[in-house]
């Protein structure tokens, strides 16, 4: 059993009155455990988890400092204790942060176990997917939809910081990295529903992120063969100044080429990201966030084989392809945090951001196809091929596209205790987005030696019994030139406390939200809109001998348009759409207890989303176009679990299960299924290792969900076509091996210099299944009917690891 897999960290720096760090300050817990700061005043103590234990801080001129922890199992918390002088000692309060996410009905998930899971898409979105609730049906995609909402209803927070996602990617295969640098995190917090009125307006989820200061220098490596990545870390001798620092590569080719569609592709995706830390006082401290991303995707497909139908009638689509996909994504993001200390009890903080997106997608493919039957005698030379063809034709697709987004954010947050049990918090925010975007696509779609014309096209064509003098019109064509800013204004206020009533612990929140916009640019200025949006939580834990909370969350939410969802399906944008409106209701029930001596938790959460001005979309692999217009109602409403806890000693695991309903009704036509609409869902995440070898350690990420709306041909209507895609089965496997484990002394010199080394292999897509995300849809020239050809996803796929840290 590994004992550094059993135990939680407490690690700071110890200052004195003039900001100097204290050296020799003797540290010990009550559990017997001890440290001292070393001549920078930094400390690092290994204390069990789950249980309260007492921390002492002593030195021969300073006053004692004693103060109690209650961590869980691998939980790192930052401790910066200021030692005076004076017998008058300042106490130091540090707040119980397993109780605050438990009434607060947020998900806590390890730094750890998001460095050692790792996945064809490694990242926080890694670990997501196996909650219930959060649907991830493409491995190739950081993006998830939680709770029936979709890709665009997720808030992404870093260090308070809100962050973006470009905005033109239209496919997994075209996405890199996850902007969470996972080397540089410290702490991850996720809401799925009913969160506090301190979070920004979207529909589904909140993802709060906390990047580490770091207290040592360090240095971490990792590599494999889909890319690598480089982090350090570094501390001045004073303690003032303290920075984080990654580099990331990743090339998807070793995914890409399992793909069925055949072709030369160069899938590569790069940044670098930082996060530094600089102390001018004991009380006013400055960090700054920065990150430069390049993704560059470029692709010359040559062809493509789909097998489907059933075996008695197989049917094989066989396409040839001309042309070639360049694909590039440039992001730029930067953000300055002040952090004024007034006291203990008032902190005030200034927020200053700018993110700039500049994205170009430029296509030309002809793609031409023969559908037909398929050879099934066995032993014949042509088996699997293609013999009869019922249909044939080709497709020209071309994109001139680009969009260049300028976003600014400048925000004054600030919290002030009230009392040990009481906490006011508020924000005023101002935002700019100042976006560029020009639009040129078109598909010309030829069966049987036919334009096809768009199902729009109004004049009447009787050929061949009289001839058309029309023109000829492409299948899809869609031209756009727009130049918007959308200028915002956000505030909050929220006041939060806890106290006992009748012996039982009680906590509660409540928080309003406003939100006004404005549009402007090249298109006819908007009326400014004002949103107000009201937030409240409950939460109980009875004085009973079972450890049991119970919680109620909701309020009203609303979600003013991004620029996505202001532009339609033509390109053109509207810029009266109104905010979409939902109101949440979540019951919670938490019961933590133990089994085999061990601790575990189980999490019962029901939910309910009823939801007015709705913007509806359509939703191809990862790409949304929105009708941009507020014409559709909807709901979701299901039931999450989660059981998780000590399956193996020292390890942490979990199984979910979750169900799901969400249906729209647009126009008042009546309630079809929503593009989300993912009934069942279970994921688990599993860890293990060998008792006789501990160093050797395994996981196993396991995810269904059933089938999707499979989406529909270009300008069809969505009521009739409501084809589900099959289900999403996958199970993701790592085995590593631990050659250099730092809780144990080596006596040969090479693993002296290293703290850290595994070697690992992972497989992915273990079972093999054949999921798809899309379907390509194609005419049979002599029945006039359009199949639907699945898009696979990756099969089955090898990978090999090597991490260090130094």
């Amino acid at each position: 059993m590994l004992s550094f897999s059993q135990t939680a960290i407490v690690r700071g720096v110890i200052l004195d009155e003039g900001n100097t760090p204290i050296e020799n300050v003797n540290i010990k817990a009550s559990t017997g455990e001890g440290t001292a700061t070393n001549s920078n005043g930094f400390y690092e103590l290994k204390i069990p988890y789950g249980v309260e234990v007492t921390v002492v801080f002593t030195h021969i001129s300073h006053e004692r400092i004693e103060q109690k922890f209650l961590l869980k199992n691998g939980q790192e918390l930052e401790f910066n204790p200021m030692m005076l002088l004076e017998v008058e000692q300042i106490s130091t309060v540090v707040i119980n942060t397993n109780t605050r996410l438990k009434v607060e009905g947020v998900t806590s998930i390890s730094p750890q176990m998001l460095r050692t899971i790792k996945g064809a898409q490694p990242g926080v979105e890694n670990i997501l997917k196996t909650l219930p609730g959060v649907n991830i049906s493409n491995e190739l995609s950081t993006q998830y939809s939680v709770r029936g909402g979709n890709f665009d209803e997720n808030l992404v927070y870093v260090n308070e910081i809100e962050v973006y996602r470009p905005f033109l990617i239209r496919s997994g295969n075209q996405e890199g990295l996850s902007f969470v640098n996972t080397d540089l995190v410290h702490n991850v917090d996720f809401s799925a529903g009913g969160f506090q009125a301190k979070y920004g307006d979207k529909l589904s989820s909140v993802l709060d992120i906390t990047y580490r200061n770091p207290v040592d220098f360090g240095l971490k490596a990792d590599l494999s063969l889909l890319g690598g990545s480089l982090a350090a870390e570094t501390v001045s001798k004073d303690g003032k100044f303290s920075g984080i620092a990654g580099v990331r590569y990743r090339d998807n080719s070793l995914l890409l080429n399992s793909l069925e569609t055949e072709g030369n592709v160069e899938p590569v995706f790069a940044d670098a990201q930082t996060f530094l830390t600089y102390r001018f006082t004991s009380k006013f401290h400055v960090n700054f966030l920065g990150n430069i991303s390049l993704n560059k995707y470029n692709f010359q497909p040559e062809n493509r084989q789909t097998n489907f139908g059933t075996i008695s009638d197989p049917v094989a689509l066989l396409v040839f392809y001309e042309g070639q996909e360049k694909d590039e994504y440039q992001t730029y993001f930067g953000a300055l945090k002040a952090n004024y200390f007034i006291n203990e009890n008032l902190t005030l903080k200034l927020i200053g951001s700018a993110y700039q997106t500049t994205e170009q997608e430029y296509f030309d493919i002809l793609a031409q196809y023969r559908l037909g039957e398929v050879n099934t005698n066995i032993g014949d030379e042509d088996l699997g091929e293609v013999e009869f063809s019922e249909g044939i034709g080709s497709q020209l697709t071309h994109a001139r596209n680009d969009l260049d987004a300028f976003i600014v954010n400048v925000e004054h947050r600030g919290d002030y205790k009230i009392d040990e049990e009481s906490t006011l918090e508020w924000s005023v925010k101002y935002t700019n987005e100042d976006i560029r975007d020009r639009l040129v696509e078109y598909e010309i779609i030829d069966s049987a030696g036919f334009s096809i014309r768009p199902p729009r096209f109004s004049q009447p064509n009787n050929q061949p019994y009289e001839s058309f003098s029309g023109p000829l019109t492409a299948y899809e064509n869609i031209r756009a030139l727009n130049r918007v800013s959308i200028d915002r204004f956000q505030a909050f206020v929220q006041y939060s406390k806890s106290t006992d009533w009748n012996g039982s612990e009680v906590f509660y929140n409540a928080g309003l939200r406003t939100h006004s916009w404005s549009v402007s640019g090249d298109v006819e200025s908007s009326k400014t809109q004002t949103v107000f949006s009201p937030r409240a939580q409950f939460a109980i834990k009875p004085n009973w001998e079972k450890d049991v909370l119970f919680r109620i969350a909701g309020g009203l939410y609303y979600q003013p348009p991004f620029y996505r969802e202001l532009r339609d399906s033509t390109g053109t944008v509207q810029p009266d759409v109104k905010a979409q409106q939902s109101y949440h209701i979540v019951l919670d029930n938490e019961q933590s207890f133990e089994i085999w001596d061990r601790p575990f938790k189980l999490v019962i959460e029901g939910y309910y989303k009823g939801m007015t001005d709705v913007n509806p979309y359509t939703l191809e692999n990862v790409r949304i176009r929105y009708s941009a217009d507020n014409n559709a109602k909807a709901y979701a409403y299901g039931l999450d679990l989660r059981l998780n806890g000590e399956f193996v000693p020292g390890t942490e695991s979990w199984f979910s299960f979750g169900y799901l309903k969400t249906e729209e009704n647009i126009d008042d036509r009546g309630y079809i299924a929503r593009p989300t609409d993912q009934r069942l869902k279970f994921g688990a995440l599993f860890q293990d290792y060998v008792p006789n070898m501990p160093d050797l350690k395994m996981y196993l990420n396991l995810v269904y969900n059933t089938g999707v709306p499979g989406g529909s041909p270009s300008y069809a209507d969505p009521y009739d076509y409501q084809i589900r895609l099959r289900d999403y089965r996958r199970a993701d496997l790592g085995i590593s091996y631990q050659a250099v484990n730092p809780e144990r002394t080596y006596n040969a010199k090479w693993k002296k210099s290293v703290k850290e080394l595994s070697i690992g292999f992972e497989i992915y897509n273990m079972f093999n299944n054949q999921n798809s995300i899309t379907n390509t849809w194609v005419r049979d020239v002599y029945s006039k009917a359009q199949y639907a050809i699945p898009n696979y996803l990756t099969p089955r796929v090898f990978n090999l690891r090597l991490s260090a840290r130094f």
